[in-house]
């Protein structure tokens, strides 16, 4: 399967949809999916808003569980990449990343607050 790194700078805001939940390998013994180097892996829901496009989600599965993600939090994906698949007459394309973590707090800058109330 060829992976096709993916320039999350381009996707526009992406917010978590569906908080993080374990990717379930097996569904009848529940068994979780772990990576070679044991660590769960995770599955998180993101909403995708290009400007002025509608709104999309997308399932991407990380390593170890991503922490300070919940619904509606808006999220930073980094090392993400896209593989398209097939299973007989189904077809799609899956996303991972190495990680989810949530977006840094916008800044508050004096120079907004220079513009309000004062004034000679």
């Amino acid at each position: 399967m060829q992976s096709i790194p993916v320039d999350t700078s381009r996707l526009g805001v992406l917010r978590c949809a569906v908080a993080p939940e374990p990717k379930i390998a097996d569904f009848e013994t529940k068994q979780v999916k772990k990576d070679r180097d044991g660590n769960t892996i995770y599955t998180v829901g993101v909403t995708v808003r290009q400007q002025g496009r509608r709104v999309s989600v997308i399932e991407i599965a990380v390593p170890g569980e991503p922490k300070g993600i919940a619904e509606g939090t808006e999220v930073r994906v980094t090392g993400m990449e896209a593989f398209a698949w097939a299973m007989g007459d189904r077809h799609g394309i899956s996303f991972r990343a190495a990680a989810i973590t949530p977006a840094p707090a916008p800044s508050t800058t004096s120079a907004g607050a220079a513009g309000k109330g004062g004034g000679a």
